[in-house]
C-alpha cells in the first residue's frame, strides 16, 4: 500500500512541475506566474481541487510518444472565490508552450460541462502558443468543442477571459465569445494573423504590442475590458469583480452586508450640474456618490470613454450602470460607445441584474465617417438591447436628452420602469438654437428675433416638464434625494415579471 501511495505522490509531483524547473524559470523571467500559481492567488486558499492531473496527450507523430507530460498543458478543476463557486481552467506555457491538443480541450470542455450542470461561473486563464501543430486538425476540432461550449454557456453562467500570455489565431475566438476580457500589459496579447503574417501580406511593420496588446485592445478595439500592470493585479482584480456576478441565470443578484443607508442623502448633487449647458461634469462622481460606500467597477474606462458601464451595489445588491460622460465629446452617442453599452445592457439583462441609466445625452455624434461607418446599425445595438431587457430598469435624466438619443438611453417608451429626472433636465427633440434656426428660417437674418425665439424655446422645453406632462417622466427628483429613490425603486422592481413574446432568438442588428 506504501509503495502505491508513494507511486501516487510521485505522478502529482511530476504533474506539478509541469515543463520542469527551467522552463518555470524562463516563464518567471518574463514576469509571469505559473498555471498552478496564478489559481493560487485567484482561488480561496486551499480550496483548488483539480481534475484529470493525469490526462496524457494521446498523439504518436513527430516524436510526441515520447514527450508525455501529465496534464497536458492545462490545469483544470474548481474552487471557491469569497466563498462562492467557480469553475477554472489555467493553461501552461511550460507544457509544450501551452498548445491545444484534443485531450488539452477535453479537459477545458468538461470542467465547462460541469459549470453548465451546476450552474456556476467559468473563469479561463489563457496563456498557450496556439494549437499543437504535430496533433494537425485534431487540435483545431478541439477548438471548435470549446467555441461550442462558449456559445452554450452564453447567458447561462458567466465566462471570464484572463489572458495573461500570447493568444493567437484561432485562440482568440473562446475569449472573444466570454463575457470579459481582462488583459496585462507588456505581457499578453491577442491577435487573429501575428506581426510577421501582416507584413508579408500588406507590407504593414507593427509589433506585437501595437497589433493585439493589452493597451491596444483595451483602448482602440474595445476587445478587452481592462488592462492590469501584472500576474497579481489581474488577479486580485478578478477577485474584487466576480463579488458582482451572479453565479447563473437562475441564482440572482449576489448580496453583502452593507452599512450604508439606503436613504442617504447627497447634498453636494444638487450642484453638481454647470450653470451653463455647455459646460462638462464628471458623470462619475455621480455614480460614486449613489452606489454603497462609493465602490464602483468601471469596465472599458479607455475606450469609448464617452459613456460609462460598470457594477455597483445598492443595498448591497449588484446594479449595472450606463451613463453618458459629458467630459468626453460632450457625452453624444457614437458607434463604438453604442457597441459597448448595448454589450453591458445585454449582459446585465442575461443575468436579471438592474440597470441604472444616468441620461446627459446632446444626440448621436455627426459625421461621414460615423454613416460610412454604420452608425445606424450600430446605434440600433444599443435600442436594441434596452428594448428586449426585461430585467428592472430604472433612468434619471440629469441634463440633455435630445433626439433619437432620448428615445435610446432607456426611455420610458422602451419600458423604462421608472424614469426620473432631475429639474436641470433638458429633454427635447434638438437644441434650442438649432431648433429655433429650423422652425424660425425666415428670421435667419435677424440676430434679435433669433436670440428671443431661442429664449422662448429654452423657457417652454429645456426643462422635464413637458415630458412629465405627458407621463413619460414619472417623477421630477431633487438630484440629493437620487440614491434613495433608486433604491426604492429597485426594491420594488425585485418582483418584476415581463416576458418577451416566444421566439428561437432575436436578431440583433449585428
Amino acid at each position: 500500500m506504501l509503495q502505491i501511495l508513494a507511486k501516487l505522490e510521485d505522478k502529482r509531483a511530476r504533474a506539478r512541475l509541469g515543463g520542469g524547473e527551467v522552463r518555470i524559470e524562463a516563464q518567471h523571467a518574463k514576469g509571469r506566474l505559473t498555471a498552478r500559481e496564478r489559481l493560487t492567488v485567484l482561488l480561496d486558499e486551499g480550496s483548488f481541487e483539480e481534475l484529470d492531473t493525469y490526462v496524457e496527450h494521446n498523439c504518436a507523430d513527430f516524436g510526441m510518444e515520447e514527450q508525455r507530460i501529465p496534464g497536458d498543458g492545462v490545469v483544470t478543476g474548481s474552487g471557491t472565490i469569497n466563498g462562492r463557486l467557480v469553475f477554472v481552467f489555467s493553461q501552461d506555457f511550460t507544457v509544450f508552450g501551452g498548445s491545444l491538443s484534443e485531450r488539452h480541450a477535453a479537459k477545458i470542455c468538461k470542467i465547462m460541462d460541469m459549470a453548465l450542470k451546476v450552474g456556476a461561473p467559468v473563469i479561463g486563464l489563457n496563456d498557450s502558443g496556439g494549437a499543437r501543430i504535430q496533433e494537425g486538425v485534431a487540435s483545431l476540432g478541439g477548438y471548435a468543442e470549446v467555441f461550442q461550449r462558449n456559445v452554450l454557456a452564453s447567458g447561462v453562467v458567466p465566462q471570464i477571459s484572463l489572458v495573461m500570455g500570447p493568444c493567437a489565431g484561432g485562440a482568440v475566438y473562446s475569449p472573444a465569445m466570454t463575457d470579459f476580457i481582462f488583459m496585462v500589459k507588456h505581457s499578453s496579447y491577442m491577435f487573429v494573423t501575428g506581426p510577421d503574417v501582416v507584413k508579408t501580406v500588406t507590407g504593414e511593420r507593427v509589433s506585437q504590442e501595437d497589433l493585439g496588446g493589452a493597451v491596444t485592445h483595451s483602448t482602440r478595439s474595445g476587445v478587452a475590458d481592462m488592462a492590469l500592470e501584472n500576474d497579481i493585479e489581474a488577479l486580485m482584480t478578478t477577485r474584487d469583480f466576480f463579488d458582482f456576478l451572479p453565479l447563473s441565470n437562475r441564482s440572482g443578484v449576489p448580496e453583502r452586508p452593507t452599512s450604508d443607508p439606503a436613504d442617504r442623502i447627497e447634498p453636494s448633487l444638487d450642484t453638481l450640474i454647470p450653470d451653463s449647458s455647455n459646460k462638462p461634469y464628471d458623470m462619475r462622481e455621480l455614480i460614486v456618490k449613489v452606489v454603497d460606500e462609493g465602490d464602483f467597477f468601471e469596465l472599458q474606462p479607455g475606450h469609448a470613454a464617452n459613456i460609462v458601464i460598470g457594477f455597483g451595489r445598492i443595498e448591497g445588491r449588484t446594479v449595472g450602470f450606463v451613463a453618458n460622460q459629458p467630459m468626453v465629446l460632450a457625452g453624444v452617442l457614437d458607434i463604438n460607445s453604442s457597441k459597448k453599452a448595448a454589450r453591458f445592457v445585454r449582459f446585465c439583462d442575461a443575468f436579471e441584474i438592474p440597470i441604472v441609466t444616468f441620461v446627459d445625452v446632446p444626440g448621436f455624434l455627426p459625421g461621414v465617417a460615423q454613416e460610412h461607418s454604420g452608425i445606424i446599425k450600430h446605434g440600433a445595438k444599443l435600442l436594441f438591447a434596452y428594448g428586449e431587457a426585461t430585467c428592472p430598469k430604472i433612468t434619471v435624466i440629469t441634463r440633455k436628452a435630445y433626439g433619437g438619443a432620448y428615445d435610446v438611453m432607456a426611455s420610458k417608451h422602451l419600458r423604462g420602469d421608472l424614469n426620473y429626472a432631475w429639474p436641470t433636465a433638458e429633454i427635447a427633440v434638438m437644441g434650442a438654437k438649432g431648433a429655433v434656426e429650423i422652425i424660425f428660417r425666415k428670421d435667419a437674418g435677424d440676430p434679435d428675433k433669433i436670440a428671443a425665439r431661442t429664449r422662448e424655446y429654452e423657457e417652454r422645453f429645456a426643462n422635464p416638464f413637458v415630458a412629465a406632462s405627458k407621463g413619460f417622466i414619472d417623477e421630477v427628483i431633487m438630484p440629493h434625494s437620487t440614491r434613495r429613490r433608486i433604491a426604492l425603486g429597485l426594491r420594488k422592481l425585485r418582483g418584476k415579471r415581463l416576458e418577451n413574446p416566444w421566439k428561437k432568438h432575436d436578431n440583433i442588428p449585428l
